[in-house]
């Protein structure tokens, strides 16, 4: 690199529609997250219910990444490079929490299971204590591509390169062809595994469904499509994996290329499971809907109100003074 600019040749490049239209819905994903949380942390007995917990997860690792993605993304349109040192550090942090939000897809689908096809066991198996427990293996699991990703590159990169300024994506940790293929073996597995446990709890969900009657089978039938739900997630969250090694083949190929594709990726790839989540927990759930109408909208009004109220009362008293 011949200079210290940051930009790419010294070209700014100008903000289009598709770049305004993805902030959009960045920031009402965003939004919508938000009121969710505010939500779960109004009502105290969303607490003591490993569903709303693990919902909770997800939102948090959903919002956190797509926050994060967000800039990487703004970064690379605008040809905006950093240090690779920092660039590392922000990238390990987005392939943890890429890996957290399936592997957590994958414990309520198991909590679906247990409520509906083990219901005697179901509190001493998704009991409180457990809750904690089960958020620290989700995370561990979920490092462990991260672990054999960056293994893998400090073994092979240079000490100069730490130091060099590029544009911030997964692909520049593939120094090798096979580094490609370990990162890609390891993350199949993963969703191997996860896809015959969404797969199995399906069969045995779908057994129960057919034998159960009143509401128990309404009930059961709605934790069936809740699992087909994650299931569909799940497949785009596989998805998700292999556009890194679409965009490199992108970006060797052609710069304009590269950002088309990675457009086109971001927002199906990306965005659209982030808000599946708030769709499934949050509007279908009818517990965490009426919280949702009660404890967020109600609030923000009657805040509205008594803030009103206090200003004229203020204006009364100072007027009689």
């Amino acid at each position: 690199m011949e200079d210290n600019n940051s930009w790419v040749g010294g070209e700014v490049r100008q903000i289009d529609d598709r770049v305004i239209s993805v902030q959009l819905l960045v920031m009402m994903f965003l939004g919508i997250n938000f009121l969710l949380f505010l939500t779960f942390f109004k009502k105290k007995s969303f607490y003591t219910i490993a569903r709303y917990i693990l919902f909770a997860v997800t939102l948090l690792s959903d919002s956190f990444l797509l926050l994060i993605s967000n800039i990487l993304f703004l970064l690379a349109y605008f040809n905006f490079t950093i240090q690779v040192w920092l660039c590392i550090n922000i990238s390990m942090v987005v392939l943890v929490y890429s890996m957290v939000t399936p592997v957590t897809l994958t414990a309520m689908t198991l909590e679906r299971y247990v409520a509906i096809c083990m219901p005697l066991r179901h509190a001493e198996l998704c009991s409180q204590h457990i809750h904690v427990h089960c958020i620290l293996i989700i995370h561990s699991l979920s490092s462990v591509p991260c672990i054999v990703v960056f293994s893998s590159f400090f073994a092979s990169a240079s000490l100069s390169l730490y130091k060099q300024h590029r544009i911030c994506s997964l692909q520049m940790y593939i120094l090798h062809r096979w580094q490609g293929h370990i990162r890609s073996t390891v993350q199949q597995f993963y969703f191997l595994i996860m896809v015959i446990i969404i797969v199995f709890c399906y069969v045995k969900i779908m057994k129960v469904a057919k034998t159960a009657s009143g509401e128990n089978k309404k009930s059961t039938w709605k934790g069936l499509r809740t699992v087909i739900l994650h299931g569909f997630q799940l497949l785009l969250c596989l998805i998700q994996l292999w556009t890194p090694f679409i965009e490199n083949y992108a970006f060797h190929i052609d710069l304009s290329l590269f950002f088309n594709v990675r457009f086109f990726n971001y927002v199906l790839f990306y965005l659209t499971p982030k808000c599946l989540s708030p769709l499934i927990y949050g509007l279908r759930d009818d517990n965490f809907f009426h919280a949702l109408k009660n404890y967020a909208f109600f609030d923000l009004y009657k805040r509205n109100i008594l803030h009103g109220r206090l200003v004229v009362f203020n204006r009364k008293n100072a007027e009689c003074t």
